[in-house]
């Protein structure tokens, strides 16, 4: 990812349970997805951004995700929110 330093300076929410809240509830702006992510829990969110014409943003994979938010672990998605 290019923009590593972007996603752990903007507001955001990591993880699918997180993501998929601010998706429903309308404060995500956009929606990075790791393309390593289990497409049984990767898809439902992706096919609400689409419904509510929400970016999404592919990654390649959950670890380079997890490290742009500053975090140790790998995330399956992170919704970057309206502050």
């Amino acid at each position: 990812m290019s923009n590593d330093k972007g996603l752990q300076d903007a507001h955001v929410k990591i993880g699918t349970k997180q993501t998929m809240r601010m998706v429903e509830l309308g404060q995500a702006e956009e929606v990075y997805v790791a393309e390593d992510a289990d497409p049984r829990i990767t898809s439902k969110v992706i096919a609400l951004c689409n419904k509510n014409s929400i970016k999404v943003t592919y990654v390649d994979t959950m670890d380079n995700l997890g490290k742009a938010c500053g975090i140790q672990v790998g995330a399956a998605m992170v919704a970057i929110v309206t502050p």
